[in-house]
């Protein structure tokens, strides 16, 4: 799988998590299952938006961006619109 960044919806809070992987499919089944600390307490989560890139290293960096500024106007504009824009 190429390495992505994903946004997850709580179903229960309405919280957005964003994250990046190399591999999709197993971080999934790991949020899935409660292994990640910071969905936890969010389940059950839907994955709502992924973005694939070249690099682990460039969707690091936009998850970081994303993260920074993280605001719930931005986060549902990029579900929305299905993509990523970074200047």
């Amino acid at each position: 799988m190429e390495p992505c960044v994903y946004i997850l919806k709580s179903l229960k809070t309405g919280r957005f998590y964003i994250g990046s992987t190399k591999d999709l499919d197993r971080r999934l089944k790991e949020h899935e299952r409660g292994s990640s600390k910071y969905t936890k307490d969010q389940l059950p989560v839907k994955l709502v938006f992924y973005q694939k890139y070249t690099s682990l290293g460039e969707a690091r960096k936009i998850e970081y961006r994303l993260k920074r500024g993280k605001n719930k106007d931005i986060i549902e504009r990029i579900v929305k619109e299905g993509i990523i824009r970074m200047k």
